[in-house]
């Protein structure tokens, strides 16, 4: 989505040059944050990068060369011999450092897994905020910015309902649809990620600075451009793909007829994810870009609680009701300090807790369901989540 532009400059005859440009950058993520100032080098050509040099360090501090033998055009070759030669990565860093901001590639573990799945990927995204292994269970939540107020009342329904199911709240923080969405969410006490046009340090409409650090708090503000990247019209369309791409589905509630939502949807059905629209009336500009969908194959959705059957994630709704309905005792706060990540079998579980068998698995079975212990294998169990930290905390 981002195409190569530059000057004409010389083209360094000795590597040892760039090695001084660079100043002895040691952390590997600086030279991914490098190739991404780099407009035309994305996700295909950083995977040929990748493939010839082996890693990014290698690749940034490359002759021209080497890299034309890459494959790189002569045209990006110039461009990346340009923005290495205008940058200090030490200090960008810094600066992403002092920002707290995180930087997430392909090769971090903490890297939202339904993303990677999707194709071509981003290969860098920046994050405020905290992205959390519950966030692989997310639904996107967009639409038009002229919303009314029956797409709010529908918009705060079901962004209400998926936050109280334990389920993320994807949208883009725009005006409308997408702020009432995450807004919901907030209110509901659930996760919301937004994913901006921009960098996260510059958010956009400047009138939801503090509804994005209220994201911050419980999820996350997320961006592929760079940090400094002011909000430009050509860079929403492409940060759409990133909505759908976290996403387990997306909900279009209002959608004009050329409205954003749609490309949001288009990107949905490529990545091979439910589309669910809302029907409204013929008479309303709002509802002909979810009435069209509907004619085309989206799903209708008639009652938000469809999106939780259709995508199996009941279970989770189940399991926030016998949270809050079932309160912990002592025989939960002992299991729970016997577990971590390593499962662990039910008879060490009973030997390590004194406890007859009897007692152990029935309790195992009603921690199961608040979500807190999951088994991983025959009778092995481990802790989920916060959920040791959590005991751990109140004692």
């Amino acid at each position: 989505m981002r195409f190569g532009c530059g000057i004409l400059t010389p083209i360094f005859a000795d590597s040892r040059t760039e090695l001084i440009q660079v100043n002895h950058v040691s952390d590997s993520k600086r030279f991914w944050v490098g190739f991404n100032l780099v407009k035309g080098i994305g996700a295909v050509r950083l995977r040929a990068l990748l493939q010839a040099f082996g890693d990014l360090e290698r690749a940034w501090l490359a002759p021209a060369r080497e890299l034309q033998a890459a494959g790189l055009s002569s045209k990006l070759v110039e461009s990346l011999v340009k923005v290495r030669s205008e940058v200090s990565l030490d200090a960008i860093w810094e600066r992403i450092q002092n920002q707290g901001i995180q930087v997430l590639t392909w090769e971090d573990e903490g890297y939202p897994r339904r993303l990677k799945e999707i194709d071509q990927p981003p290969p860098v995204i920046y994050v405020r905020g905290r992205i959390q292994p519950e966030d692989d269970w997310a639904v996107a939540v967009v639409g038009t910015r002229r919303v009314s107020a029956y797409g709010r009342q529908v918009t705060e329904e079901i962004a209400s309902l998926l936050a109280r199911s334990g389920v993320s709240v994807v949208s883009g923080l725009a005006r409308g649809v997408d702020a009432a969405a995450h807004q919901a969410a907030l209110n509901a006490g659930g996760r919301t990620l937004a994913v901006l046009g921009s960098g996260v340090d510059r958010i956009y409409p400047p009138e939801h600075r503090r509804l994005a650090e209220a994201i911050q708090g419980q999820g996350a503000v997320i961006s592929d451009y760079p940090p400094g990247t002011p909000p430009d019209g050509v860079n929403f369309p492409p940060r759409n793909r990133i909505i759908s791409g976290l996403s387990l589905a997306v909900v279009i509630i209002e959608a004009g007829e050329r409205s954003g939502a749609l490309i949001t949807a288009g990107f949905a059905a490529d990545q091979g994810r439910d589309v669910f629209a809302v029907p409204g009336s013929i008479l309303a500009p709002q509802s002909i870009g979810t009435n069209r969908l509907i004619q085309n194959g989206a799903r209708p959705l008639l009652d938000p609680k469809e999106i939780l059957e259709v995508l199996d994630l009941t279970l989770g709704l189940e399991r926030r009701e016998a949270r809050q309905a079932l309160p912990s005792d002592p025989t939960e706060a002992q299991l729970i300090k016997l577990l971590g990540r390593e499962p662990v079998h039910v008879d060490d579980l009973r030997a390590q807790a004194g406890m007859p068998i009897e007692q152990v698995t029935a309790t195992l079975t009603m921690m199961e369901l608040k979500g807190m212990v999951k088994q991983v294998g025959s009778m092995h169990y481990v802790a989920v989540g916060e959920s040791r930290a959590a005991y751990s905390a109140g004692e």
